[in-house]
């Protein structure tokens, strides 16, 4: 039996505290190197991520306070340096370090991100000369988007008012650390959507400038929100960071990159010097020009003076042509008169008489009501031999003549025909109506068909050799009549 089974056990909440409390007093405070990994930013607002190298990896989270504060941007295979403490997750039964900082592990990482970020941009379009704008050629307002203390804007404002003066708005920023970039990004954007209180309006010219320092020292202007800041701009933006040597990433974004603030400036105006030079050199051409004109005008006028006749010459001649026309006119007008007079004896040749006309359609009028009468005759003789044909079928279909073959018509006070017995009172009074004459009659209300008995049939008179020859009335017409 082993002598320790009475040792005092731990819970494994136990355990897991005291372990936590050992990592946290030991590992308080480190830096560890590393590359990011997956790094996601939940809804919380926590920066989650994972440090690794090429054998082990470190799972890292950085609190929402300190995430919101970084001056980069954690990105898939940045080298970086974070500092921080150890501590343990017990719910899961792992270490993590929560870090307070990040920062680029060398010149080289950061040049691996700015590349990234040139691929990236650049595939979206960005860097297309085709997006680019011109720049004006006398801008009335330029923007200067810079720190509002330093050589460089004294440099900026110093060289536009030796070429030609202009208003000139500066949005102060930070141009390097914590929050430069954004405050960079909020004046490009500023610009472009200025509010009511600003009486220049938005301005014509934008320049976005900064002194030289290391790759560091210019990393804002490198920054991805930067860049797309001067994309949306729709003022044309010219880009003058760091020395001619120097080149970010709004160099390849801005409209036009100047090596130095100063050359900026000197690209945004003329020289007055120069303009005005200029204009005089205009002024003197156009004069010249002017000069050539009216002399060459003078010159073209005496020409074709010389050519022109006396006003009582040109009178004469016109006169001489009107003449001529006029003996012309006369001419013409008694030929057209003959030719229209030959052609009018033609077509009078070729009329016939109304007279005539009357005659012949007189007679196709007449011959036409003949054919009419005609018409009607044949129509009136073939209507009369149906209608007799009609009446003949009448008459032999007649009630009358069933009559005559001995049957007779019973109706009631109201004349309506009793077809049926049950359709009589006994006792009514009815109206018997023969071939001859009408007979009126009372039905006995005795007489019945009793124990399955008939009615003897009434003796079937004798049918007249005259009627035979009529035509026979069927049953389904009897079953009407009576």
């Amino acid at each position: 039996m082993n002598q320790d089974t009475n040792a005092p056990y731990l819970s494994v909440a136990e355990l897991s505290q005291a372990v936590k409390r050992t990592v946290e007093t030991a590992f308080d405070y480190v830096r560890v190197r590393g590359e990011i990994s997956q790094p996601r930013i939940p809804g919380s607002g926590h920066l989650y991520f994972t440090l690794k190298d090429d054998k082990h990896a470190l799972s890292a989270v950085m609190w929402k306070g300190m995430a919101s504060q970084l001056s980069i941007t954690p990105e898939e295979g940045l080298d970086v340096i974070c500092t921080g403490k150890m501590t343990t997750f017990g719910g899961q039964s792992r270490y993590q370090i929560v870090v307070q900082d990040i920062e680029i592990a060398g010149e080289g990482a950061l040049l691996k991100q700015l590349e990234e970020r040139k691929r990236r941009l650049s595939q979206e379009g960005l860097f297309d000369q085709s997006r680019k704008q011109s720049l004006p050629f006398l801008p009335r307002v330029i923007g200067v988007v810079t720190s509002p203390t330093g050589a460089v804007i004294r440099d900026i404002l110093h060289r536009l008012s030796e070429r030609f003066g202009v208003h000139v708005l500066i949005w102060g920023v930070a141009v390097q650390g914590q929050g430069a970039a954004e405050q960079i990004a909020a004046a490009i954007d500023g610009f472009n959507h200025p509010d009511t209180h600003n009486r220049l309006g938005r301005p014509d010219l934008l320049i976005v400038a900064r002194g030289g320092g290391s790759l560091e020292d210019l990393w804002a202007f490198n920054e991805e929100i930067v860049a797309r800041a001067v994309a949306r701009s729709q003022i044309p933006l010219i880009s003058a960071v760091g020395h001619e040597t120097d080149t970010t990433l709004i160099d390849y974004v801005s409209d036009l990159r100047a090596p130095t603030p100063t050359a900026a400036a000197e690209l945004a105006t003329p020289v007055k010097r120069d303009i005005i030079a200029r204009i005089e050199d205009n002024d003197t051409r156009m004069r010249r020009a002017v000069i050539r004109r009216y002399e060459t005008a003078d010159q073209m006028l005496r020409a074709t003076a010389r050519g022109l006749l006396h006003p009582a010459d040109q009178i004469g001649r016109q006169g001489q042509r009107l003449d001529m026309v006029w003996a012309s006119l006369d001419s013409q007008l008694l030929k057209i008169t003959s030719h229209h007079s030959a052609r009018l004896a033609q077509v009078t040749h070729r009329l016939i008489s109304p007279a005539h006309k009357i005659a012949s359609s007189a007679e196709r009028v007449n011959r036409a009501g003949e054919q009419l009468g005609r018409h009607v005759q044949h129509a009136a003789e073939r209507a009369s031999r149906r209608l007799g044909e009609m009446d003949r079928l009448l008459q032999a279909n007649s009630f009358e003549r069933v009559l005559d073959r001995g049957f007779a018509l019973v109706t009631n006070a109201d004349g309506v025909a009793v077809k049926k017995s049950s359709e009589a009172a006994k006792g009514a009074e009815v109206t018997l109506t023969f071939a001859d004459a009408k007979r009126a009659a009372r039905l006995d209300p005795d007489a019945s068909v009793t124990g399955g008995g008939s009615v003897p049939p009434a003796p079937k008179p004798s049918v007249p050799s005259s009627d035979k020859k009529r035509t026979p009335v069927s049953a389904s017409t009897q079953t009407e009549l009576f």
